[in-house]
Protein backbone atom coordinates (compact mmCIF):
# COMPACT_ATOMS: atom_id res chain seq x y z
CA UNK A 1 0.00 0.00 0.00
CA UNK A 2 0.70 3.39 -0.01
CA UNK A 3 2.46 3.53 3.24
CA UNK A 4 5.75 2.39 1.79
CA UNK A 5 6.41 4.57 -1.02
CA UNK A 6 7.97 7.20 1.14
CA UNK A 7 10.62 4.33 2.77
CA UNK A 8 11.09 3.73 -1.16
CA UNK A 9 12.32 7.14 -1.70
CA UNK A 10 14.73 7.01 1.22
CA UNK A 11 16.13 3.46 0.26
CA UNK A 12 17.28 5.09 -2.86
CA UNK A 13 19.69 7.07 -1.06
CA UNK A 14 21.56 4.15 0.49
CA UNK A 15 25.35 2.55 -0.11
CA UNK A 16 27.35 3.81 -2.37
CA UNK A 17 27.27 7.24 -1.57
CA UNK A 18 29.87 10.07 -1.63
CA UNK A 19 30.62 11.47 1.65
CA UNK A 20 32.11 14.85 2.70
CA UNK A 21 33.88 15.89 5.46
CA UNK A 22 34.77 19.22 6.05
CA UNK A 23 33.68 20.04 2.67
CA UNK A 24 36.41 17.96 0.80
CA UNK A 25 35.23 15.09 -1.58
CA UNK A 26 36.26 11.93 -0.32
CA UNK A 27 35.64 10.16 -3.00
CA UNK A 28 35.19 11.31 -7.00
CA UNK A 29 31.98 11.27 -8.47
CA UNK A 30 31.65 10.07 -12.42
CA UNK A 31 31.12 12.57 -14.85
CA UNK A 32 26.89 13.37 -15.73
CA UNK A 33 25.30 16.36 -17.41
CA UNK A 34 24.19 18.57 -14.63
CA UNK A 35 22.02 21.04 -17.07
CA UNK A 36 21.82 24.83 -16.10
CA UNK A 37 17.98 24.49 -16.77
CA UNK A 38 17.97 22.35 -13.40
CA UNK A 39 20.50 24.45 -11.06
CA UNK A 40 18.44 28.09 -11.82
CA UNK A 41 15.78 27.76 -9.69
CA UNK A 42 14.70 25.94 -6.26
CA UNK A 43 12.19 25.81 -3.81
CA UNK A 44 12.98 26.36 -0.01
CA UNK A 45 11.72 24.52 2.53
CA UNK A 46 12.22 26.01 6.48
CA UNK A 47 11.35 23.77 9.47
CA UNK A 48 10.05 25.48 12.85
CA UNK A 49 11.04 22.43 15.48
CA UNK A 50 9.30 23.06 18.29
CA UNK A 51 5.08 21.38 19.36
CA UNK A 52 3.75 21.81 22.68
CA UNK A 53 3.21 18.08 22.61
CA UNK A 54 4.04 15.28 21.09
CA UNK A 55 1.48 13.09 19.13
CA UNK A 56 1.52 9.39 19.60
CA UNK A 57 2.29 8.77 16.16
CA UNK A 58 4.70 10.85 15.46
CA UNK A 59 8.65 10.86 15.02
CA UNK A 60 9.10 13.73 13.29
CA UNK A 61 12.29 15.91 14.18
CA UNK A 62 10.34 18.20 16.63
CA UNK A 63 11.22 19.01 20.32
CA UNK A 64 9.13 20.40 23.45
CA UNK A 65 10.37 23.99 24.09
CA UNK A 66 12.32 24.12 27.78
CA UNK A 67 12.55 28.42 27.13
CA UNK A 68 11.34 30.64 24.55
CA UNK A 69 14.19 31.19 22.18
CA UNK A 70 11.81 32.53 19.30
CA UNK A 71 14.15 35.44 18.58
CA UNK A 72 17.03 33.61 18.23
CA UNK A 73 15.51 30.95 16.62
CA UNK A 74 14.44 33.68 13.69
CA UNK A 75 17.68 34.93 13.42
CA UNK A 76 19.63 31.97 12.98
CA UNK A 77 16.80 30.55 10.47
CA UNK A 78 17.91 33.87 8.80
CA UNK A 79 21.53 33.68 8.40
CA UNK A 80 21.33 30.45 7.50
CA UNK A 81 18.60 30.92 4.56
CA UNK A 82 21.27 33.23 3.17
CA UNK A 83 23.72 31.33 3.39
CA UNK A 84 22.64 28.08 1.97
CA UNK A 85 20.92 30.84 -1.35
CA UNK A 86 24.53 32.23 -1.08
CA UNK A 87 25.57 29.04 -2.09
CA UNK A 88 23.21 27.35 -4.02
CA UNK A 89 23.75 30.46 -6.62
CA UNK A 90 19.79 30.01 -7.67
CA UNK A 91 18.10 32.69 -8.97
CA UNK A 92 14.60 32.13 -8.41
CA UNK A 93 13.07 30.29 -5.44
CA UNK A 94 9.52 28.99 -6.99
CA UNK A 95 7.89 28.20 -3.56
CA UNK A 96 8.72 28.13 0.26
CA UNK A 97 7.16 25.87 2.95
CA UNK A 98 7.45 26.59 6.74
CA UNK A 99 6.83 22.91 7.71
CA UNK A 100 8.05 21.10 11.63
CA UNK A 101 7.09 20.88 14.38
CA UNK A 102 4.13 23.63 14.67
CA UNK A 103 5.44 26.52 12.82
CA UNK A 104 1.78 27.98 13.80
CA UNK A 105 3.32 28.61 16.73
CA UNK A 106 5.91 30.96 15.71
CA UNK A 107 5.38 34.31 15.76
CA UNK A 108 3.81 35.97 12.05
CA UNK A 109 7.21 38.39 12.04
CA UNK A 110 9.71 35.53 12.21
CA UNK A 111 7.90 34.10 8.67
CA UNK A 112 8.57 37.99 7.32
CA UNK A 113 11.41 37.95 8.37
CA UNK A 114 13.06 34.76 6.29
CA UNK A 115 10.69 36.21 3.75
CA UNK A 116 12.31 39.79 3.60
CA UNK A 117 15.77 37.59 3.55
CA UNK A 118 15.15 35.90 0.68
CA UNK A 119 13.93 38.72 -1.29
CA UNK A 120 17.09 40.74 -0.40
CA UNK A 121 19.28 37.96 -1.84
CA UNK A 122 17.30 37.37 -4.81
CA UNK A 123 14.31 36.88 -6.64
CA UNK A 124 10.49 36.01 -5.63
CA UNK A 125 7.59 37.03 -7.60
CA UNK A 126 4.03 38.16 -6.23
CA UNK A 127 2.74 34.54 -7.87
CA UNK A 128 5.19 32.40 -5.45
CA UNK A 129 3.51 30.14 -3.41
CA UNK A 130 4.57 30.54 0.26
CA UNK A 131 2.90 27.65 1.79
CA UNK A 132 2.40 27.20 5.95
CA UNK A 133 1.29 24.33 8.03
CA UNK A 134 -0.92 25.14 10.65
CA UNK A 135 -2.19 23.27 13.90
CA UNK A 136 -5.85 23.80 14.09
CA UNK A 137 -5.84 25.05 17.28
CA UNK A 138 -7.81 28.22 18.51
CA UNK A 139 -4.25 29.75 18.81
CA UNK A 140 -3.40 28.82 15.48
CA UNK A 141 -6.35 30.21 14.10
CA UNK A 142 -6.29 33.23 15.74
CA UNK A 143 -2.82 34.47 14.22
CA UNK A 144 -4.07 32.93 10.47
CA UNK A 145 -4.84 36.28 9.56
CA UNK A 146 -1.47 37.83 10.45
CA UNK A 147 0.23 35.00 8.87
CA UNK A 148 -1.34 36.30 5.78
CA UNK A 149 -0.05 39.77 6.24
CA UNK A 150 3.05 38.44 6.41
CA UNK A 151 3.58 36.74 2.83
CA UNK A 152 2.05 33.08 3.66
CA UNK A 153 -0.79 32.68 0.73
CA UNK A 154 -1.76 29.05 1.38
CA UNK A 155 -2.76 26.61 4.74
CA UNK A 156 -1.73 23.46 4.87
CA UNK A 157 -3.91 22.25 7.94
CA UNK A 158 -2.98 19.34 10.51
CA UNK A 159 -6.70 18.06 11.05
CA UNK A 160 -5.89 14.65 10.65
CA UNK A 161 -9.12 13.33 11.93
CA UNK A 162 -13.17 14.54 12.59
CA UNK A 163 -13.14 12.48 15.48
CA UNK A 164 -12.28 14.20 19.44
CA UNK A 165 -12.24 10.50 20.53
CA UNK A 166 -9.37 9.42 17.76
CA UNK A 167 -8.06 13.09 17.53
CA UNK A 168 -7.08 12.24 21.69
CA UNK A 169 -5.59 8.69 21.36
CA UNK A 170 -3.65 10.50 18.44
CA UNK A 171 -2.05 13.11 21.00
CA UNK A 172 -3.72 15.81 19.19
CA UNK A 173 -4.36 19.41 21.07
CA UNK A 174 -7.00 20.08 19.08
CA UNK A 175 -10.88 19.54 18.76
CA UNK A 176 -12.97 18.61 15.62
CA UNK A 177 -15.07 21.59 15.99
CA UNK A 178 -11.80 23.57 16.15
CA UNK A 179 -10.57 21.93 12.87
CA UNK A 180 -13.43 23.09 11.07
CA UNK A 181 -13.12 26.46 12.52
CA UNK A 182 -9.99 26.91 11.63
CA UNK A 183 -10.56 25.79 8.08
CA UNK A 184 -13.30 28.05 7.52
CA UNK A 185 -11.31 30.88 8.67
CA UNK A 186 -8.36 29.90 6.46
CA UNK A 187 -10.58 29.66 3.44
CA UNK A 188 -11.71 33.46 4.46
CA UNK A 189 -8.13 34.49 3.88
CA UNK A 190 -6.96 32.31 0.99
CA UNK A 191 -9.89 30.97 -0.83
CA UNK A 192 -9.12 27.73 -3.15
CA UNK A 193 -5.25 27.54 -1.22
CA UNK A 194 -6.39 25.75 1.14
CA UNK A 195 -5.00 22.25 2.04
CA UNK A 196 -6.46 19.86 4.30
CA UNK A 197 -4.33 16.59 5.84
CA UNK A 198 -6.36 13.40 7.29
CA UNK A 199 -5.49 10.11 8.47
CA UNK A 200 -6.62 6.95 7.78
CA UNK A 201 -6.14 3.28 9.25
CA UNK A 202 -6.30 4.72 12.75
CA UNK A 203 -7.07 2.49 15.66
CA UNK A 204 -10.76 1.10 15.52
CA UNK A 205 -11.62 2.75 12.31
CA UNK A 206 -13.98 0.92 9.74
CA UNK A 207 -14.37 1.32 5.96
CA UNK A 208 -18.00 2.73 7.29
CA UNK A 209 -16.82 5.51 9.52
CA UNK A 210 -14.20 6.41 7.24
CA UNK A 211 -16.65 7.18 4.74
CA UNK A 212 -19.00 9.06 6.82
CA UNK A 213 -15.96 10.79 7.95
CA UNK A 214 -14.75 11.47 4.50
CA UNK A 215 -18.52 12.98 3.74
CA UNK A 216 -18.38 15.38 6.55
CA UNK A 217 -14.98 16.63 5.55
CA UNK A 218 -15.61 17.66 2.16
CA UNK A 219 -18.69 19.47 3.01
CA UNK A 220 -16.57 22.02 4.36
CA UNK A 221 -13.17 21.96 2.41
CA UNK A 222 -11.64 23.44 0.27
CA UNK A 223 -9.76 22.71 -2.91
CA UNK A 224 -6.90 20.24 -1.59
CA UNK A 225 -7.30 16.91 0.22
CA UNK A 226 -3.91 15.30 1.53
CA UNK A 227 -4.51 11.42 2.53
CA UNK A 228 -2.27 9.73 4.78
CA UNK A 229 -2.34 6.28 6.09
CA UNK A 230 -1.21 6.03 9.67
CA UNK A 231 2.51 4.47 10.08
CA UNK A 232 3.26 2.63 13.26
CA UNK A 233 7.05 3.79 13.63
CA UNK A 234 9.84 2.35 15.92
CA UNK A 235 10.07 4.72 19.32
CA UNK A 236 6.44 5.73 19.61
CA UNK A 237 3.96 5.66 21.99
CA UNK A 238 1.43 4.25 19.20
CA UNK A 239 4.10 1.45 18.59
CA UNK A 240 4.44 0.54 21.66
CA UNK A 241 0.85 0.35 22.40
CA UNK A 242 0.02 -1.99 19.37
CA UNK A 243 3.18 -4.16 20.08
CA UNK A 244 2.06 -4.80 23.41
CA UNK A 245 -1.84 -5.55 22.27
CA UNK A 246 -3.04 -2.31 24.30
CA UNK A 247 -3.88 -1.01 20.64
CA UNK A 248 -5.42 -2.17 17.40
CA UNK A 249 -4.83 -1.30 13.72
CA UNK A 250 -6.82 -1.67 10.98
CA UNK A 251 -5.81 -4.78 8.54
CA UNK A 252 -3.78 -3.96 5.78
CA UNK A 253 -7.04 -5.07 3.58
CA UNK A 254 -9.16 -3.01 5.42
CA UNK A 255 -6.86 -0.13 4.71
CA UNK A 256 -6.75 -0.87 1.18
CA UNK A 257 -10.04 -0.67 0.56
CA UNK A 258 -10.08 3.02 2.73
CA UNK A 259 -7.86 4.11 0.45
CA UNK A 260 -10.00 3.08 -2.96
CA UNK A 261 -12.98 4.24 -0.80
CA UNK A 262 -11.05 7.34 -0.59
CA UNK A 263 -10.20 7.80 -4.20
CA UNK A 264 -13.26 7.16 -5.58
CA UNK A 265 -14.98 9.17 -3.19
CA UNK A 266 -12.88 12.38 -3.88
CA UNK A 267 -13.22 11.75 -7.72
CA UNK A 268 -17.39 12.17 -7.44
CA UNK A 269 -16.62 15.61 -5.93
CA UNK A 270 -14.68 17.11 -8.52
CA UNK A 271 -11.36 15.97 -6.85
CA UNK A 272 -8.69 14.97 -9.65
CA UNK A 273 -5.70 12.56 -8.09
CA UNK A 274 -2.48 14.11 -9.19
CA UNK A 275 -0.27 11.77 -6.69
CA UNK A 276 -0.26 8.94 -4.43
CA UNK A 277 -1.79 10.75 -1.44
CA UNK A 278 -2.73 14.12 -2.69
CA UNK A 279 -6.25 15.32 -4.48
CA UNK A 280 -6.86 18.87 -6.14
CA UNK A 281 -9.87 20.44 -7.87
CA UNK A 282 -9.84 23.54 -9.58
CA UNK A 283 -6.32 23.25 -10.63
CA UNK A 284 -5.10 23.75 -6.55
CA UNK A 285 -2.00 21.32 -6.72
CA UNK A 286 0.78 22.03 -4.13
CA UNK A 287 2.99 23.29 -6.42
CA UNK A 288 5.63 23.12 -3.76
CA UNK A 289 5.57 19.65 -2.90
CA UNK A 290 5.35 18.99 -6.76
CA UNK A 291 8.89 20.45 -7.53
CA UNK A 292 9.82 17.38 -5.02
CA UNK A 293 7.79 14.71 -7.33
CA UNK A 294 9.83 16.18 -10.53
CA UNK A 295 12.89 16.20 -9.03
CA UNK A 296 13.47 19.67 -8.59
CA UNK A 297 16.05 21.05 -6.05
CA UNK A 298 15.38 22.02 -2.97
CA UNK A 299 17.25 24.10 -0.30
CA UNK A 300 16.17 23.07 3.80
CA UNK A 301 17.15 25.38 6.19
CA UNK A 302 16.48 24.99 9.91
CA UNK A 303 16.82 21.74 12.37
CA UNK A 304 16.96 18.73 10.88
CA UNK A 305 16.06 20.15 7.03
CA UNK A 306 16.66 18.07 3.89
CA UNK A 307 17.84 19.87 0.65
CA UNK A 308 18.91 18.62 -2.83
CA UNK A 309 21.00 21.04 -4.89
CA UNK A 310 24.08 21.73 -6.57
CA UNK A 311 26.62 23.82 -4.19
CA UNK A 312 27.58 26.18 -7.07
CA UNK A 313 29.03 28.72 -5.23
CA UNK A 314 31.90 27.13 -4.08
CA UNK A 315 32.65 25.54 -7.20
CA UNK A 316 30.60 21.72 -7.26
CA UNK A 317 28.73 20.56 -10.46
CA UNK A 318 26.81 17.85 -8.52
CA UNK A 319 23.67 17.72 -6.70
CA UNK A 320 24.42 17.36 -3.32
CA UNK A 321 22.02 15.69 -0.49
CA UNK A 322 22.20 17.71 2.69
CA UNK A 323 20.98 17.35 6.18
CA UNK A 324 21.01 20.26 8.57
CA UNK A 325 21.77 19.41 12.12
CA UNK A 326 18.94 17.89 14.41
CA UNK A 327 18.70 19.45 17.69
CA UNK A 328 18.11 23.05 17.98
CA UNK A 329 20.44 23.74 20.31
CA UNK A 330 23.40 22.41 18.62
CA UNK A 331 22.26 23.72 15.23
CA UNK A 332 21.72 27.40 16.88
CA UNK A 333 25.48 27.34 17.68
CA UNK A 334 26.79 25.90 14.61
CA UNK A 335 24.48 28.00 12.73
CA UNK A 336 26.65 30.92 14.90
CA UNK A 337 29.69 29.77 14.07
CA UNK A 338 29.41 29.12 10.51
CA UNK A 339 26.26 30.61 9.23
CA UNK A 340 24.81 27.10 8.69
CA UNK A 341 24.21 24.15 10.40
CA UNK A 342 25.15 21.66 7.68
CA UNK A 343 25.79 18.18 9.41
CA UNK A 344 25.25 15.56 6.20
CA UNK A 345 26.62 16.16 2.83
CA UNK A 346 26.29 13.45 0.00
CA UNK A 347 26.73 14.12 -3.05
CA UNK A 348 24.64 12.03 -5.55
CA UNK A 349 25.99 9.92 -8.73
CA UNK A 350 24.19 9.92 -11.69
CA UNK A 351 22.58 6.92 -11.06
CA UNK A 352 21.30 7.84 -7.73
CA UNK A 353 19.63 10.99 -8.98
CA UNK A 354 17.62 9.04 -11.38
CA UNK A 355 16.68 6.42 -8.75
CA UNK A 356 15.47 9.58 -6.91
CA UNK A 357 13.77 11.25 -9.91
CA UNK A 358 12.07 7.78 -10.73
CA UNK A 359 10.47 6.96 -6.86
CA UNK A 360 9.57 10.61 -6.98
CA UNK A 361 8.14 10.94 -9.83
CA UNK A 362 6.42 7.55 -10.27
CA UNK A 363 4.10 9.35 -7.29
CA UNK A 364 2.06 11.33 -9.93
CA UNK A 365 -0.34 10.17 -11.44
CA UNK A 366 1.02 11.62 -15.01
CA UNK A 367 3.99 9.60 -14.16
CA UNK A 368 7.11 10.98 -15.81
CA UNK A 369 7.34 12.41 -19.63
CA UNK A 370 10.04 11.53 -22.10
CA UNK A 371 10.84 15.65 -21.97
CA UNK A 372 11.08 15.39 -18.28
CA UNK A 373 13.49 12.55 -17.97
CA UNK A 374 15.11 13.51 -20.31
CA UNK A 375 16.42 16.42 -18.17
CA UNK A 376 18.32 14.28 -16.22
CA UNK A 377 18.90 11.60 -18.76
CA UNK A 378 19.96 13.09 -22.13
CA UNK A 379 21.92 9.57 -23.27
CA UNK A 380 19.16 6.93 -21.79
CA UNK A 381 15.80 7.46 -22.37
CA UNK A 382 12.49 5.76 -20.58
CA UNK A 383 11.99 3.27 -23.31
CA UNK A 384 15.99 2.09 -23.74
CA UNK A 385 15.98 1.69 -19.80
CA UNK A 386 12.74 0.02 -19.23
CA UNK A 387 11.18 -0.83 -22.82
CA UNK A 388 13.35 -4.46 -23.22
CA UNK A 389 12.44 -5.71 -19.61
CA UNK A 390 10.49 -8.64 -19.71
CA UNK A 391 9.43 -7.73 -15.92
CA UNK A 392 8.76 -4.70 -16.59
CA UNK A 393 6.57 -5.49 -19.53
CA UNK A 394 4.91 -7.91 -17.16
CA UNK A 395 3.68 -4.87 -15.33
CA UNK A 396 2.36 -3.47 -19.01
CA UNK A 397 0.72 -6.22 -19.53
CA UNK A 398 -0.53 -6.71 -16.39
CA UNK A 399 -2.25 -3.40 -16.69
CA UNK A 400 -0.23 -1.58 -13.71
CA UNK A 401 2.06 -0.11 -15.53
CA UNK A 402 2.12 1.92 -18.85
CA UNK A 403 5.03 3.39 -21.21
CA UNK A 404 4.10 4.46 -24.28
CA UNK A 405 4.58 8.08 -26.22
CA UNK A 406 3.66 9.67 -23.26
CA UNK A 407 6.23 8.75 -20.56
CA UNK A 408 6.10 5.95 -17.75
CA UNK A 409 3.17 5.88 -15.55
CA UNK A 410 1.12 3.16 -13.31
CA UNK A 411 -2.35 2.88 -14.11
CA UNK A 412 -5.52 3.68 -11.53
CA UNK A 413 -4.95 0.63 -10.29
CA UNK A 414 -1.17 0.01 -10.28
CA UNK A 415 -0.63 3.33 -7.83
CA UNK A 416 -2.34 2.15 -5.29
CA UNK A 417 0.47 -0.96 -5.46
CA UNK A 418 3.39 1.25 -5.94
CA UNK A 419 5.32 -0.63 -3.43
CA UNK A 420 5.48 -3.44 -5.68
CA UNK A 421 5.93 -2.18 -8.63
CA UNK A 422 8.85 0.61 -7.53
CA UNK A 423 11.68 -2.57 -6.56
CA UNK A 424 11.56 -3.96 -10.31
CA UNK A 425 11.82 -0.03 -12.19
CA UNK A 426 14.78 0.41 -9.70
CA UNK A 427 16.49 -3.07 -10.36
CA UNK A 428 16.35 -2.08 -14.10
CA UNK A 429 17.19 0.83 -13.91
CA UNK A 430 20.54 -0.01 -11.98
CA UNK A 431 21.30 -2.63 -14.44
CA UNK A 432 21.09 -0.35 -17.35
CA UNK A 433 22.80 2.47 -16.56
CA UNK A 434 25.61 0.43 -14.61
CA UNK A 435 26.81 -1.76 -17.41
CA UNK A 436 26.04 1.08 -20.41
CA UNK A 437 29.86 2.84 -19.94
CA UNK A 438 29.29 6.73 -20.38
CA UNK A 439 30.84 8.88 -23.00
CA UNK A 440 32.65 11.90 -22.18
CA UNK A 441 30.00 15.15 -22.10
CA UNK A 442 30.37 18.65 -20.63
CA UNK A 443 29.23 19.90 -17.00
CA UNK A 444 27.66 23.26 -16.75
CA UNK A 445 28.20 25.19 -14.09
CA UNK A 446 27.83 29.22 -13.56
CA UNK A 447 28.46 29.70 -17.07
CA UNK A 448 31.30 27.86 -17.91
CA UNK A 449 31.77 24.11 -19.24
CA UNK A 450 34.45 21.81 -17.71
CA UNK A 451 35.07 18.61 -19.41
CA UNK A 452 35.03 15.26 -17.63
CA UNK A 453 35.63 11.65 -18.68
CA UNK A 454 34.98 9.63 -15.62
CA UNK A 455 33.61 6.29 -16.14
CA UNK A 456 29.96 5.40 -14.60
Amino acid sequence: MIKLTCRAAGRVLCPGLRCFSGGEVTEHASGWIQSPHLTEQASLYVHWPYCLRRCSYCNFNKYIPKKNNDHIMTKCLQWETDTLLQLSQVSCITSVFFGGGTPSLTHPSTIAAILETLSKRMSLSDEAEITLEVNPTPAGMSKLDDFVRAGVNRFSIGVQSLQDEDLKSLGRDHSSQEALKTIEEARRLCPGRVSVDIMFGRPKQTVESWEKELSELLRICDDHVSLYQLTLERGTQLFKQVQCGEVTVPAEDVTAEMYQCARKTLQQHGFLQYEVSNFARHNSVSHHNMSYWRGKQYIGVGPGAHGRFVPLGEGGVFREARTQTLEPDVWIREVQQRGHGTRRRIQLSRLELLQEVLVMGMRKTRGISHKHWELFSPEMGLCEIFGASMDVQQLVQSGQLILDDRGLCCSWDGLALLDSILPTLLVELERQILQKPHRDHSVFTDGQTKKTSNPQ
